[in-house]
């Protein structure tokens, strides 16, 4: 099991989320970023606003997508 910070996965605080794989961290971002978008939170929506911004260039999101994967991939284990 390995650990990543919302800030580590481009969000705004620092909860942790913890699983076996790069893509489940992901899905659980994802949630988080969803409850946040909901409750309005300020910090949250300006990561998201940068974070939108980076998907208009898919080359650019994927070269930073690959670079969250190579971080992930080189944490120890939990």
């Amino acid at each position: 099991m390995k650990t990543m910070s919302c800030k580590q996965l481009g969000g705004a605080c620092n909860k942790l989320f913890s699983t076996n794989s790069f893509d489940e961290i992901g899905m659980m971002s994802q949630v988080h970023g969803k409850e946040m978008f909901e409750s309005g939170d300020e910090d949250h929506l300006k990561a998201m606003g940068a974070m939108s911004e980076l998907m208009q260039d898919p080359e650019a999101m994927q070269k930073w997508l690959a670079g969250k994967r190579k971080e992930f991939d080189s944490l120890p284990e939990d």
